[in-house]
């Protein structure tokens, strides 16, 4: 179980097309192109606070998967893309607090 904080969930898009990925409740779309892995980060409402939103319990995401799209619920109280390189896939912040290529790589 997560509480506050940064979370991280790699999407990984091993198809030969590109694969959508939705993010709600922004109704964000986007295509991850094919053999590339991108990562979602949000970060909670407070640093002790518990996710909220999720419909699981205390969690900071909810992944909904199709063949051709994934659709993943960040439960903080923002979001933004990288990619494994800790690379910003979106200049759109959502709101997120500075961005540090840490927090998309986790290193």
């Amino acid at each position: 179980m997560f509480a506050g904080g940064t979370a991280r969930l790699a999407i990984n898009n091993g198809g030969e097309a590109p694969l959508e990925l939705i993010i709600e409740p922004w109704a964000d779309c986007y295509l991850i192109p094919p053999k590339q892995s991108w990562v979602v980060v949000t970060h909670a409402p407070a640093g002790d606070a518990p996710w909220t939103g999720t419909s699981y319990g205390d969690e900071p995401f909810e992944v909904d998967h199709r063949p051709d799209a994934v659709t993943v619920w960040p439960n903080g109280n923002c979001f933004h893309l990288g990619d494994r390189a800790g690379n910003a896939i979106d200049a759109a912040d959502h709101q997120c607090p500075a961005r540090d290529p840490l927090a998309v790589t986790g290193r």
